[in-house]
C-alpha cells in the first residue's frame, strides 16, 4: 500500500513539472509575442491558458485525493500540502504570461514597447523562462541547493526591474505617459512570475527540510 501511495506522489510531482513546463513556454511565447508584435503567437498563449487551468484542477484533485486515501503524515503530508500551494502558484505563472499576451495583442499591429526597453525585456523574458525551467527541475529532483539557487536568478530579475524603473523615470523619457504605464505594468508581470517560481521551489525546500525559507516574509500572491 505505502509503494502504491509512494508512486502516486511522484505522479502528482511529475504533473507539476509539467505545469512549469507549460508556464515556461507559455512566457516564452509571450515574449516572443511581445518584441515582434507577433499577433499569432499573442494568440496562442491566450488560446492554451485554459489548459493550464485545468492542469492546475488536475493537480488539486489527485492531491485532495492524496489525503483521503491515506491520512499522510510527516514527508508525505507536506509533499501533498505544497503540491496544492505549487499549483496555485504554476497557475498565476500562466495568468501572467497570458497578461503580456493580452498586452501585445491589444497594441497590435503597433509594437507595446518603445525599442529602448526592448533589450530589457529580452532578457526579463529569458529569465522567467529559465526560472520556470529550473522549478520543473526542482520539482523532480528535490534539489534543495537548485531550489535556493533559484533565489540568486530572482535577483537578477530584480535588478532588470529596477533598472526598468530607473528607465522610463528619466525625466527625458520621450515616449509618453501611455508607453510608461504599459512598460510598468508588464514589467510587473515578469518579476511577479519570477517570485513565483521561486515560491514553487521554496515549496520543495519544505518538503524535504519541512522548514519554510524565508517564514515570516511575504509570499508571492
Amino acid at each position: 500500500m505505502r509503494e502504491a501511495y509512494r508512486v502516486e506522489l511522484d505522479e502528482l510531482a511529475a504533473e507539476l513539472a509539467g505545469m512549469c513546463s507549460m508556464v515556461a513556454t507559455a512566457m516564452e511565447l509571450a515574449t516572443r509575442s511581445l518584441l515582434d508584435a507577433d499577433l499569432g503567437l499573442a494568440e496562442q498563449v491566450i488560446g492554451d491558458d485554459a489548459k493550464v487551468d485545468d492542469a492546475r484542477a488536475a493537480c488539486e484533485e489527485h492531491a485532495y485525493a492524496l489525503l483521503a486515501l491515506q491520512a499522510p503524515v510527516a514527508t508525505d503530508l507536506r509533499t501533498v500540502l505544497a503540491a496544492i500551494h505549487a499549483a496555485e502558484s504554476l497557475e498565476r505563472m500562466g495568468d501572467l504570461a497570458l497578461h503580456v499576451a493580452k498586452a501585445a495583442r491589444r497594441r497590435h499591429p503597433q509594437p507595446v514597447l518603445p525599442d529602448q526597453v526592448a533589450s530589457d525585456f529580452r532578457e526579463m523574458g529569458r529569465v522567467a523562462v529559465s526560472l520556470a525551467r529550473e522549478a520543473e527541475q526542482v520539482i523532480l529532483s528535490q534539489d534543495v541547493e537548485q531550489a535556493h539557487s533559484l533565489e540568486q536568478a530572482d535577483d537578477e530579475m530584480d535588478d532588470l526591474h529596477r533598472h526598468l524603473f530607473t528607465v522610463i523615470m528619466d525625466k527625458d523619457w520621450p515616449h509618453g505617459v501611455a508607453s510608461a504605464v504599459d512598460v510598468t505594468l508588464l514589467g510587473r508581470f515578469y518579476e511577479r512570475f519570477a517570485d513565483h517560481a521561486v515560491s514553487v521551489a521554496k515549496r520543495v525546500v519544505f518538503v524535504v527540510t519541512g522548514r519554510m525559507p524565508g517564514a515570516g516574509h511575504d509570499e508571492a500572491v
